[in-house]
């Protein structure tokens, strides 16, 4: 008995492993990286949490001739947002109501027709006059594809972009020119710039308007290309009402381009814009607006990630309404929780380390950051150590991904005390992912220390 319980204990000596024990849930941020809610550039700051900031840019500003371009404008946007610590969203447009310079002076001059009009189309503001191009002049097709080419050669994986919304065709690059429906590009030079953008971009997502299949009337199929989609009218014109005059809403859109464009979300963002008409209302209890749709239906049937909505930031809200988005916004794109944490140490095998991670969210991270391990010593400093741990592709209702490595204990310092793990935002100053758990605030910014 005695040389049985001498072993025992030089055993206990030898290693240890902690419990696996179940962490707790809390609720992510509301500013998690590349999701939730999208003010304009510049807003009023601290008025409603986010991560990123949109803006439009002219074409005209940044192309100069069929084979030069100007990046400044662009580079200016993307670095005043991420001085802030925020990615971008944005969209290069070449008619936009009130305003003369989108089409590029180059190709007017060559000659490509534009048409005069006033366009109604923009409530709730004031009608205003639009310049169309000719779409279908093959000098202005040629400039759009190679436009995207040079944008993608440029910016494709840039860390300081979030999303880049398709743009270029139509009324403020939305693929519409309603009501004069007859001045929008046709199906085919459609699919040209979507072609353009697939083959440019690998990296960077990349939207477009309206799903559409391969029957849909007015637009070229995409339902089964590597792009998301953007609804502009959301939670005005999302929601099936099963009324026909209404099925150019999004929903309906959807289950008319059939199963791709309704699993577009597994693989490829969903973004868009609340309608103006409904910023700050839309998170009230009851909003006043006889066209509000319920904003939860919306993020479940969606699955959006991310929505424009200025209306939070321009004007201050009261601690309800404030309260009452927050807790929309958590519920959007993704939500990582660690399960459970599990480390077992040998003397003579090194440490091992067992994690579990589940999607809460209603869409997974289209961006492939990477995931870190790090050693954290007794003064507090990191010490960096290598996994190949993802969460590229872990979808909501997935089972818990299981996060497993083996670390040498000569790579763990001499006072080494507990790991740290995070999902690292690649934009310098960038605002740090937070797991759905309870972080400590007296560890470094953006690292969960595992228990």
């Amino acid at each position: 008995m005695n040389i049985v319980r001498v072993f025992i204990v030089l055993l206990l000596l030898a290693s240890y492993v902690t419990a696996q024990e179940p962490l707790a849930y809390v609720p992510s941020p509301p500013d998690n990286p590349l999701k939730g809610l999208v003010p304009y550039a510049r807003p009023t700051p601290d008025r409603f949490p986010h991560s990123m900031e949109f803006n439009y840019l002219p074409l005209s500003d940044l192309m100069t001739g069929p084979n030069s371009f100007d990046w400044q404008p662009l580079e200016d946007l993307l670095n005043d947002i991420a001085s802030r610590g925020h990615q971008t969203v944005f969209r290069i447009w070449m008619e936009y109501p009130g305003r003369e310079d989108g089409v590029p002076k180059f190709l007017e001059e060559q000659g490509v027709k534009i048409v005069e009009w006033l366009n109604t189309n923009t409530a709730p503001f004031p009608p205003k006059n639009c310049r169309t191009p000719d779409y279908a002049d093959p000098r202005l097709r040629a400039a759009m594809t190679r436009f995207i080419e040079a944008l993608g050669e440029r910016y494709d994986g840039d860390p300081r972009i979030g999303y880049i919304t398709a743009g270029m065709l139509g009324t403020w690059g939305e693929w519409h020119t309603h009501p004069r429906v007859e001045l929008m590009a046709g199906k085919e030079v459609q699919a040209e710039v979507m072609d353009a953008y697939e083959r440019a971009f690998h990296r960077t997502p990349i939207l477009v308007r309206y799903p559409a299949g391969e029957n849909a009337w007015a637009h070229a199929a995409n339902d089964r290309r590597r792009l998301g989609y953007h609804d502009d009218s959301f939670a005005w014109a999302t929601l099936d009402t099963g009324r026909k005059e209404d099925d150019w809403y999004f929903v309906p859109a959807l289950k008319a381009a059939g199963t791709g464009a309704i699993e577009k979300w597994k693989t490829s963002p969903i973004g868009g814009e609340i309608r103006p008409e409904l910023w700050g209302q839309i998170f009230d209890e009851k909003p006043e607006h006889p066209n509000a749709q319920d904003f939860s239906r919306c993020i479940a049937e969606t699955h959006a990630t991310w929505l424009m909505d200025t209306g939070m930031v321009r004007e201050k809200q009261s601690p309800e309404r404030i309260r009452n988005a927050i807790g929309h916004v958590q519920k959007m794109g993704y939500e990582f929780h660690l399960v459970s944490s599990q480390t077992t140490k040998s003397d003579e095998g090194g440490t091992s380390i067992a994690l579990q991670v589940r999607n809460t969210g209603v869409a997974p991270l289209y961006h492939d950051w990477k995931v870190e391990l790090a050693a954290l010593d007794q003064e507090g400093k990191l010490h960096p150590l290598s996994v190949d741990w993802t969460v590229e592709g872990l979808l909501p209702g997935d089972e818990p991904r299981a996060w497993e490595a083996t670390i040498s204990n000569d790579l763990l310092p001499s006072t080494f005390r507990l790991f740290a793990i995070r999902i690292a935002n690649p934009m310098p100053g960038g605002i740090p992912l937070r797991f759905a758990n309870e972080y400590r605030d007296d560890f470094p910014k953006g690292w969960f220390v595992l228990p």
